[in-house]
This record gives structure tokens, C-alpha cells and sequence, in this order.
């Protein structure tokens, strides 16, 4: 128990340490003379940890693509070429935006939910709002929860289905998709930027990491993305370095692939491209005694990031060090210690995953985002003088402002369901266009090796009937109170059945389980009744184990703490093991209540034998009362620095967060909220590197704001540049930080994101979701099955998922919805801690798992460990790819069973068989599929100039009368058995579902 409560305690731990500190670095010339200076924040690993594991040995579980296009890119995912409405609008600072909604459903799960784009010259706010059939959502209340109150003009629709294509072109604001890179080598003591780009050849171990990061490409005639190099004349070299990453083309510029001169000594055709690339790998020749490379050798002011990297031929091993221009805000994965990979494998994962996030940070540097805040702003504007004759004309409120999905009278009614048929053929046309232009957001694509991710859930406990209030973790049991029940401990075993701890009687609201205090603190009953009770753990034990009668609430008169009546919420201090205070606040009165450390001869006569009393509640003492303005909706205790009169309370009620000092009663204002409705729900207190700080988290807001320790009296309370604010994507009912992530539990997601950054990582699927416990293990209930839980990642895309919606989550499809009268049946799910808090770096990977997973693919067609191809080749003959296609379509059409071996030949054959279905799912499909769809679907494919199936068969299906779903696929899946072997290479750019 205590090694999960230690955790526990730990998880209001970060550190930014881990991401490196910011230098001045300067370099000379060879005369001594200054030549350059820069302030960059230098990853080198952590300096201040002995590590004494050989570096290589662990298998690391949080190298995440942040943001990850897959989840950001709504517009792309869920708008375009569905049914959906667009609103513009002038707001109060007479800008104009746009609102984009639609009825979704939540990535296949049958979960119905709107979701919003709220297109704005700051940029895009995104949220989900659940889906109710009787209450109907109105504009104004969508705008409400986006924080957009007052208006010069109210939003009117906007009908014209070209208003898709400025959409997404709004949304392509955001960055490219895929990702240009600089490579340069330089040589052993090569100091300045001229020598380096004046390298005509790159040593054996520089071809070596070349082949390592992808595949040597022809330019001329080239059909992928490009990166700026010339794919007619080879005027920027003849072969250059490309690779496609989780969905991403990578083209990399390589200096010595570059046209080299020998007249310009400064080689001005490199520089002309690898200066103009945000981030440069520098791989550097010479051991580490060597003079190393600073950033500040480069003349280039666009390039914000440099990767260091040096190989050691003496342990084949690369070590890796970070440069970012101090400007950049931090991004992950951090370096491990010492940052030396033996695994090239990982190695490679963890470079490319560094750069793709580092490029993606450098955007929302100053320099980078106020220049897209202008282009969206003309963007923006210049969209609104289009629109304004049109709204003027014909589309004067031709809706009724309220309904976001109207009805519309019988007659109107056909007029509107061409107008809506027509606006998704235009939608699919454009997204048929961005996908064969090789600019779509693709999901993320597993191949090989099936990697588990930390937050990954175990199930704990199947059919549970009850509903549950509230829960914490006992060891390795869950102790929970039900509704109707009582409180039940819960073992992890499915032969131990749930055992009572306490009858009906006790209705209980909160609770805290302490197991080195042996404690259990409870609230319970409501209203007047309500009081806390503490009772001794080791009593409730052997109470279970002796098979004594239930407790009843009669039963625990004498665990009552008497002035705790009408006790509506209280709280406890994270870090406990100090000295255990209790805040119990009833309405808007706040009772400090600690803990007397228990005597030593109280303990010498404990362990003579002598019984402790049975109820603790004589050792607790009632220390001060705090009169507040108003009842508090959440509180959190924040221990200060000395913990002599300087710890501090955090409560939240009306619009505000306040820091209360403990000691004085004194209040301070820490954040008002600035919204009309306010929906608190949890204020955390985080140590960084032990200060103290507060994670606010209110509607679909997370604020950090750092504490300082009381100065004589008054909390300093300034803002500070480590202060930080996002927003989730869907209104959270909790939070838990265990660092590095964040997860905040909605009605049907769990969203996941790093505390430093606030960036996201993964959103989670979960319906009817419910947060039980999270003090030391995470436990959730959730209406999904439990056979679920898989060993792959949560990243694999299942058999049941369409093509455009990857599954959030290895959570199934559900059974259908229940008949009158049947009971929802819940499941709880538990996610370790030390999964998520655990440094990543120190958990082996068990050895088994890789095995199995190689084995059970065709192992007639794997190949030895270490010849696996780590990056996809691009060549496959007509054959192949003919008969991938026909493989793709009988197992499109039921007709075989998926051959499963195709995941795990290598990453090529994935590639173009996800963008094979792909394509043939836009081609194809439409949200209904209707005559008029698959007309549209004709038109389509003229647009892309695609050889169409012959007209027979056109005619054949339109004799055939109501477009069947089958049949849609299957006349597609035939044309794209006919697409020419250079269509094959347009579409290798293709969106990967």
C-alpha cells in the first residue's frame, strides 16, 4: 500500500527541469572574435539524477506526437462533405467570425454530440457539447460555452455550399501536415556554417543515419510531397531523403544532396533551403571530447530548433542534444539520461517524434502566430465582404436563430434537401481533392510492433449494479459507496464477490481512505444530518475478515466528528504524511480540523498490547473558524513552503477563485472567471520542483498559476512567466494530474494532454463515463463491455470503424440501446498510476509481449529482428498493388476474411492499403447513401480526372434502382482496381484512416 500511496502523494509533483534550461551561447571566429550570440533552451537529459540503468534497456511509453492533426483538424474530420451549418456573425469588437456545427457521433460509438468550430482571427475554439433528444441546442447558447456573449451583429446561416472550401482553407491556417527538415553534416572541428555547408560527401556513419531516417528518393518526377525541392529539372539535387511517420511525409533536405559549387564558397543553394527550415538535424563527426556545435555558428534567424546528433561507433550507439530558441515553448518527449540510444529503432521514433512536436511548438512562438493572426484576420474579413450582398439578398434569417438542426415546413422541405444533397457533394469533392493533393489530416498508422500506451485501462470489475457516489483505492481493492447499497469493497478478483463494509443506512458523499494513518474519513448524509466520520482501517479489516455484522449508520455514533454538522463539502492535504488537516466547509463557514500526532508512549503501550481506542475521533482537534463570503463549490489545500503559518486554501464560489491564508482567515483574489455562466470543477494544487501552484480548472478551462509563499501577510500573487491557460475540448466532470499528463474525465471521453504544455496527446472514447477514484490508481465506470480491453494500442484502428473516424479507443461497438425496463449494466476499469506517473524511462518492456505479437503475424514471411525494414519503401509492382486492391475489396464486401498477416509485413503495404480503402471510402460513401450521392460521386471522380468503371456498368447501377451501400463500394472498389500505376503514386500521399 504505501508504495501506491507514495505515488499518490508524488503526482502533484512536475518538474519543466526534464526540458532543459536556457543558455547564452556564443561562438568566435578563429581569432577569438565574437561572431554570434543566442539565448537557447538546451536539452542534454537531466543532469541532476544518477541514473544507473545501461541506456538502451528501456523501452520508453511517452514518446507522443502532440496535438496530433488526427484529433485538432475538425473541420477536415467531422464537417467537410457531412450535413452541417455555418454561421457568420460581427461580434461586440466589430470582428467578424464564424460558426461551424454539426451532429456527430462520437468516433463511431453511437454517442450523438455536436461539436463547434468558433473561427476567429486569435485562431479556432473547438468544443463537444452532448446531445440531448429533448432539449434543442440554440446558437446563442453554443456561443455561450465558447465565451462569446455580446454581439454588434447576431449570427445569421450561411447557405452557399462553397463556404467549405474558405473553411478549410481557414483550417490549413493551423500548419502543414506534413514536415520538411534540414540535415547538415559537419565534420570533425568544423566551426562555422560555411565549412559545414561546404561538405560535397558525408562520412560511412552519416549514409548510415541517412538510411536510418528514410528512403533515398529519386526528385525527378517525384509524385509525393516535395518539400520545396525541384521534382522537373534537378535543380536542387537529384536524390534527396523522404519517409512517411504516423501519417506524416517527411522530406528531408540533406546538404550534401544539395547542388554543391565550388565558386561560392558560402553555398548558397544549401543555405537557400536548410536556412529556411524551422528545425535542422546537425549530425557532427568526432567523439564527445571533440568541439561541439552551438547553434549560434548558423547565420540563420528562421531556424528555431537544432537536434545535435553524434553516433559512437565504439557502442553503435547515438546521443542526442536539443536547441531551442528560447522562444519556443517547451515540447515533448522529454530526453531520457543520458540521452544515448542503442536501439536505433527507438532512436529513430524519438528524433522524428522530437522534431515533428518541436516545428509544431516553434508555430506558437510570437514571431510565427502574430503573422498568422494576420493572415486569418484578412482571411477572415476578406470572406465577410464576399458574404455580405448574399446574406443581404436571400438569407435574412431565413432560419430561426435558435435551432441549430431546424425543421422545415413540408414544402420547403424537398427545396432544402437538394440544397443540403448539393452542399455535400461539394463537401466531398473538396475532400476528395485535399486527399489525392496529399495535404489531408491522416490518423496515426501502427505498424509492426504493437506498442501499449500508459493510459491504457485494465478492466477491474464486470456488471457492477449499483450506481456509485464516490470511491478510493484500499490497496489493491476499491472501496465504493452506491446509491442504494451502502459502501462495498471491491476485490480485483472476479472469484471474490463484492464484500459490505457499511448498510444502506450510511449514504455516503465523499471519502479518503489514508492507509499509513489508517484512516478512513467519510462524508455522509445531507442537508443538516450531514457530518464527516473517521474510522480505524485496521478495524474495518478485521471486521471483513472476522465476518462481523454490517455497520449501520446507528453503529458509528462514536466516529462522528460532532462539529462537523452540516458539512456539505471538505477537503485534505495532498502531501499527508506530514501532518493531516481537514477542511470542512459548511455553507460558507470553513472549519480547520488537524490531526494530534499520536504520543510515543501511546505507541509503546499500543505495541505492548494495549488496544488504541476504537474510534479516532479524539485524536482530532478543532483549530480555527473561517467566515467566507459565500458557500464554496471546490477547494484544494495548498501546503506552503515552511508549513509555519503559511499554508494556504484555495476555494472557488460565485465567479472567483480566492487563496485563503490558513492562519488569518485573510482572503486574497487569485483568478475571476470571465464568463456569464461559471461550472467550477476542481482546483489542484502541483509542486513544481517544490513551489507551490494551482491547477484552476472552471467550464472547459485549465489555468496554472503559481503561488508564491505568503510574504509576511499577503500572497504574492503576480503573474508569473510560468503561468499557462488552455482549454479542453468538452466541459470536464474531473481532473486528475499525474504527471507529465493531464486527463480530464467528460460524459463520454478522456481527454489526455501534458501539464507543461497543455498540448493534447489522445482522446479516449469512453461512454457514459464516470471518474470513481484517482488518488492513487485511476478507476472509471463505463457502459462498455469488458472484453474490450486489447493488448494492442489504443491507436490501432479496428475492423468496426469506418474509414474516416479512427476509434478513439479499444472500447467496442455497444450493444444496441436497451429494451423498457432493462438495467444499464456498469463496468469499472482501472488505470495504474504507476503507468502514467512511473518515469517512463524506468519500466521495462516485458520481453514476452514483442514475441507474441511477431509470431502471431505470418512468421513464414518475417523476417530475422534486425532485418525488419524500419521505413516504407515506395516501390510495388502493378501486381502487388492489383492485388492488394482486390484483397482490400473482398474483404470490403464480406467476401473473405481480413488477412491479417498484411499489418505486419512491413509499413509500405499498410500504407497503401489503408489509402487504397480510403480513397474508395470518399469516392464512395456519403453519410446516406441516396442516387443522388452516388451521382455526385460520378461527378467526383471527372473532377480528379480518375478512369471511371465503363459505362455499362454505369448504366447497370442506374438500373439497378435504390444505391445499395454494397453496391456503392463495390463500383468503386472496381474503379480503383483500374487506377493507372501513376494514380497508385498520387494516392501514396493519400489520407490513412
Amino acid at each position: 500500500g504505501s508504495a501506491s500511496e507514495d505515488l499518490g502523494c508524488r503526482r502533484g509533483e512536475f518538474s519543466r527541469k526534464h526540458y532543459g534550461s536556457v543558455e547564452l551561447l556564443i561562438s568566435s571566429d578563429a581569432d577569438g572574435a565574437i561572431q554570434r550570440a543566442g539565448r537557447f533552451r538546451v536539452e542534454n537529459g537531466s543532469s541532476d539524477e544518477t541514473t544507473t540503468y545501461t541506456p538502451g534497456t528501456w523501452r520508453r511509453t511517452d514518446v507522443h506526437l502532440e496535438n496530433p492533426e488526427y484529433h485538432t483538424r475538425w473541420f477536415f474530420k467531422y464537417f467537410l462533405g457531412k450535413v452541417h451549418q455555418n454561421y457568420v456573425g460581427v461580434d461586440a469588437e466589430k470582428n467578424p467570425f464564424y460558426l461551424s456545427v454539426v451532429l456527430s457521433d462520437q468516433n463511431n460509438q453511437r454517442i450523438p454530440q455536436y461539436r463547434a468550430i468558433l473561427w476567429r482571427k486569435m485562431g479556432t475554439v473547438k468544443i463537444s457539447l452532448p446531445y440531448s433528444p429533448t432539449k434543442t441546442l440554440s446558437v446563442k447558447s453554443i456561443l455561450s460555452a465558447m465565451n462569446l456573449d455580446r454581439f454588434e451583429k447576431g449570427p445569421r446561416e450561411i447557405l452557399s455550399p462553397e463556404i467549405q472550401k474558405d473553411l478549410l482553407v481557414l483550417e490549413e491556417q493551423e500548419g502543414s501536415v506534413n514536415f520538411k527538415f534540414g540535415v547538415l553534416y559537419a565534420k570533425d572541428g568544423q566551426l562555422t556554417d560555411d565549412e559545414m555547408f561546404s561538405n560535397e560527401t558525408g562520412s560511412d556513419n552519416f549514409i548510415k543515419f541517412l538510411n536510418l531516417l528514410g528512403d533515398t528518393i529519386c526528385l525527378q518526377g517525384w509524385a509525393g510531397y516535395r518539400g520545396g525541392l525541384d521534382t522537373k529539372n534537378d535543380t536542387t539535387g537529384i536524390n534527396s531523403i523522404y519517409t512517411v511517420y504516423q501519417g506524416h511525409e517527411l522530406m528531408f533536405h540533406v546538404s550534401t544532396m544539395l547542388p554543391y559549387s565550388k565558386e561560392n564558397k558560402q553555398q548558397v543553394e544549401r543555405k537557400r533551403h536548410i536556412g529556411n527550415d524551422i528545425v535542422t538535424i546537425v549530425f557532427q563527426e568526432g567523439d564527445d571530447a571533440s568541439p561541439s556545435f552551438k547553434p549560434s555558428m548558423i547565420r540563420s534567424h528562421f531556424t528555431h530548433i537544432f537536434a545535435l546528433v553524434r553516433y559512437n561507433s565504439q557502442n553503435d550507439s547515438y546521443r542526442l542534444k536539443i536547441f531551442s530558441e528560447e522562444s519556443v515553448p517547451l515540447f515533448g518527449p522529454p530526453l531520457p539520461s543520458p540521452p544515448v540510444f542503442t536501439d536505433h529503432q527507438e532512436f529513430r521514433d524519438f528524433l522524428l517524434v522530437k522534431l515533428i512536436n518541436g516545428e509544431k511548438a516553434t508555430l506558437e512562438t510570437p514571431t510565427f502566430s502574430q503573422k498568422r493572426q494576420r493572415t486569418l484576420d484578412m482571411l477572415i474579413r476578406s470572406l465577410y465582404q464576399d458574404l455580405m450582398p448574399d446574406l443581404h439578398k436571400n438569407m435574412l434569417n431565413r432560419r430561426s436563430f435558435s435551432d441549430v438542426l431546424p425543421e422545415s415546413p413540408k414544402s420547403a422541405r424537398k427545396k432544402e434537401e437538394a440544397r443540403q444533397a448539393e452542399f455535400v457533394r461539394v463537401g466531398q469533392a473538396l475532400k476528395l481533392k485535399t486527399i489525392v493533393r496529399g495535404d489531408a489530416p491522416t490518423s496515426l498508422v501502427t505498424t509492426g510492433l504493437c506498442r501499449k500506451e500508459p493510459w491504457e485501462s485494465q478492466s477491474f470489475c464486470g456488471n457492477f449494479p449499483y450506481e456509485i457516489v464516490c470511491g478510493d483505492s484500499w490497496g489493491q481493492s476499491l472501496m465504493v459507496a452506491t446509491d442504494t447499497a451502502g459502501v462495498m469493497l471491491l476485490e480485483d478478483s472476479p472469484t471474490h464477490p463484492p464484500v459490505q463494509v457499511f448498510d444502506k443506512s450510511m449514504a455516503v458523499k465523499q471519502m479518503h481512505v489514508l492507509e499509513p494513518q489508517d484512516l478512513l474519513i467519510t462524508r455522509a448524509d445531507k442537508g443538516k444530518d450531514a457530518r464527516l466520520y473517521v474510522f480505524r482501517l485496521s478495524l474495518l479489516r478485521r471486521g471483513l475478515e472476522e465476518r462481523q455484522l454490517v455497520r449501520g449508520k446507528c453503529d458509528c455514533r462514536e466516529n462522528k466528528l460532532e462539529k462537523t454538522k452540516g458539512c456539505h463539502l471538505y477537503s485534505i492535504n495532498t502531501h499527508h504524511g506530514v501532518e493531516l488537516r481537514i477542511i470542512a466547509a459548511i455553507r460558507n463557514k470553513l472549519l480547520l480540523i488537524t490531526r494530534k500526532q499520536p504520543r510515543l508512549d501511546c505507541l509503546s503501550s499500543f505495541a505492548a498490547g494495549t488496544a488504541l481506542p476504537e474510534s479516532p475521533v479524539e485524536e482530532f482537534q478543532y483549530i480555527r473558524e473561517i467566515c467566507l463570503c459565500d458557500s464554496p463549490v471546490v477547494m484544494a489545500l495548498v501546503d506552503g513552503p515552511t508549513g509555519e503559518n503559511d499554508n494556504m486554501i484555495c476555494v472557488a464560489y460565485k465567479h472567483q477563485f480566492d487563496l485563503i491564508n490558513e492562519s488569518t482567515g485573510d482572503a486574497y483574489r487569485l483568478h475571476h472567471v470571465d464568463a456569464n455562466r461559471v461550472n467550477f470543477v476542481a482546483a489542484i494544487d502541483v509542486y513544481e520542483d517544490g513551489e507551490a501552484g494551482l491547477l484552476l480548472c472552471y467550464n472547459n478551462i485549465c489555468s496554472y498559476k503559481k503561488v508564491c509563499p505568503f510574504n509576511g501577510a499577503t500572497p504574492m500573487i503576480q503573474p508569473s512567466s510560468s503561468d499557462f491557460t488552455f482549454s479542453w475540448n468538452q466541459m470536464p466532470n474531473a481532473i486528475v494530474c499525474a504527471f507529465p499528463y493531464i486527463l480530464a474525465f467528460t460524459t463520454d471521453s478522456i481527454e489526455i494532454r501534458l501539464v507543461v504544455n497543455g498540448n493534447l496527446v489522445y482522446t479516449a472514447v469512453v461512454p457514459e463515463l464516470q471518474l470513481t477514484a484517482s488518488r492513487s490508481d485511476i478507476y472509471f465506470i463505463s457502459s462498455a463491455p469488458v472484453n474490450s480491453a486489447s493488448n494492442c494500442s489504443s491507436r490501432d484502428t479496428s475492423s468496426h470503424s469506418s474509414p474516416q473516424t479512427p476509434t478513439g479507443y479499444e472500447m467496442p461497438i455497444f450493444p444496441s440501446p436497451l429494451g423498457d425496463g432493462e438495467a444499464p449494466s456498469k463496468h469499472i476499469y482501472k488505470i495504474p498510476l504507476s503507468n502514467l506517473v512511473g518515469r517512463s524511462i524506468e519500466r521495462p518492456l516485458k520481453s514476452p509481449l514483442v514475441n507474441k505479437v511477431l509470431t502471431a503475424a505470418a512468421p513464414s514471411m518475417i523476417a530475422p529482428a534486425h532485418v525488419i525494414p524500419t521505413t516504407p519503401s515506395l516501390s510495388l509492382s502493378r501486381m502487388e498493388i492489383k492485388e492488394i486492391a482486390s484483397r482490400t475489396r473482398k474483404e470490403l464486401l464480406g467476401q473473405s476474411k481480413p488477412h491479417y498477416s498484411t499489418f505486419f509485413l512491413c509499413e509500405n503495404i499498410i500504407f497503401l492499403y489503408k489509402k487504397t480503402v480510403m480513397c474508395m471510402f470518399v469516392v464512395g460513401l456519403t453519410e446516406e447513401p441516396s442516387s443522388k450521392s452516388d451521382s455526385s460521386s460520378v461527378k467526383q471522380r471527372k473532377m480528379n480526372k480518375k478512369p471511371t468503371g465503363s459505362s455499362e456498368e454505369n448504366k447497370a447501377h442506374k438500373a439497378a434502382g435504390p444505391v445499395t451501400e454494397r453496391s456503392v463500394w463495390q463500383t468503386h472498389a472496381s474503379i480503383c482496381l483500374q487506377l493507372k500505376i501513376s494514380d497508385v503514386c498520387h494516392i501514396m500521399q493519400m489520407h490513412i484512416p
